[in-house]
């Protein structure tokens, strides 16, 4: 659990520092969320980490009490709920709630089962599943600044200059959770998940390889790891990337492939 706590809050800490570079108007700044703002993205972290800190305490009594019929629904209105309040509020409540997360979670054992909206997973993946969800809402804060949701070639940067868009080593935790929640991809698109698995093998920063799955099934996919991870959030589309399937199986996951 140390490591992937570890860079849950790292990158925690990067988006925070990225919006302390805001100016109040920032905020309200409209992001690739249809209808969502720059506060909007942050107001829904904290209310997800302040429930998520509360059913790790509580467990499947609080998440029942929370009524979750419909994700989108309670998304939508605890969203609503917030665009009242100053953003120093809002990132002050996600802190706090943040914080109080990641103590919980490293009191726990990493198999520790913990009911969630999409059904029970171990600690661990729970908190993959928050970096996760700071990464991914943190791409549409900064395309919200930037205007774009991939980090520039090393070609256009200008000296020491740094994208906030960049790939760090994290983003492992991303394609490993991605990679991991095929079955689900395939069942909710009513797929049938192969028999033989399928792999990923992606390079992630500074040419490392990542590989995932079985090393003896013909159905591979290859590529960038940042494009596979931004698929996997619905970021990029596969047509806006260079990934490459190998095999009918591994075609479909392309199509299907989520991470919630």
């Amino acid at each position: 659990m140390r490591e992937i706590l570890s860079d849950l809050v790292a990158e925690e800490q990067h988006l925070d520092q990225f919006l302390q570079t805001l100016s109040e108007r920032d905020w309200q700044r409209p992001t690739p969320a249809a209808g969502w703002s720059i506060l909007d993205q942050v107001n829904h972290l904290a209310a997800v980490e302040a429930l998520a800190a509360e059913v790790i305490a509580e467990g499947a009594e609080r998440l029942a009490r929370e009524e979750v019929a419909d994700v989108d629904a309670w998304t939508a209105r605890h969203v609503a709920e917030g665009r009242g309040l100053r953003h120093q509020a809002v990132i002050e409540r996600w802190r706090h709630a943040r914080a109080e997360v990641v103590d919980a979670l490293s009191r726990l054992d990493a198999s520790t089962r913990i009911p969630w909206l999409y059904g029970d997973m171990s600690a661990r993946s729970f908190a993959t599943m928050r970096l996760m969800e700071t990464w991914a809402h943190g791409l549409d804060i900064k395309a919200a600044i930037l205007g774009r949701v991939t980090p520039l070639a090393e070609e256009e940067l200008g000296e020491d200059e740094e994208d906030p868009l960049a790939d760090t080593d994290r983003l492992r935790h991303v394609a490993w959770l991605a990679h991991a929640s095929l079955p689900f991809a395939f069942r909710e698109a009513g797929e049938r998940f192969p028999e033989s698995g399928i792999r990923v093998e992606v390079m992630g920063p500074r040419y490392q390889a990542w590989r995932f799955g079985p090393e003896d099934t013909e159905q591979v996919i290859r590529g960038k790891a940042g494009e596979f991870c931004r698929v996997a959030v619905h970021r990029q589309t596969v047509e806006e990337t260079t990934l490459k399937a190998i095999g009918e199986d591994a075609e479909v996951a392309l199509r299907v492939l989520r991470c919630y």
